[in-house]
């Protein structure tokens, strides 16, 4: 049986795209793992509990503010430390012009 990937919007490697995630008293620079037109994966230094509401600014060549939810967290343990946190967050209502900016983007960077 082939393991089909569910997701009903394509993502594209994204490891240079910068963001500023700010989850109330939690403020800061970081960069996309992956990103799809509903959501991302990315890497921060502090654990986020899972439906926190953060706010993004994603730096595609033009700033876009998003919102979104944190649906997955995941701490990334070397030598018995937690090193960082991997997040996913969900994408929380875009506008169809961001939604468009995003898909956009991923078109442009989508590897044949």
């Amino acid at each position: 049986m082939v393991n089909q990937d569910r997701r009903s919007c394509p993502r594209v490697k994204a490891e240079g795209l910068s963001l500023r995630l700010n989850a109330g008293d939690f403020d800061t620079m970081t960069h996309t793992l992956n990103i799809s037109a509903s959501g991302l994966y990315c890497k921060v230094d502090r654990e986020i509990p899972l439906m926190s509401r953060v706010k993004l600014a994603l730096m595609l060549p033009e700033a876009l503010e998003v919102d979104g939810v944190v649906v997955r967290e995941h701490p990334v343990i070397i030598d018995g430390e937690v090193k960082h946190y991997d997040i996913a967050i969900f994408f929380d209502n875009l506008s169809a012009k961001t939604r468009d900016a995003i898909s956009s983007y991923i078109t442009r960077n989508k590897k044949e």
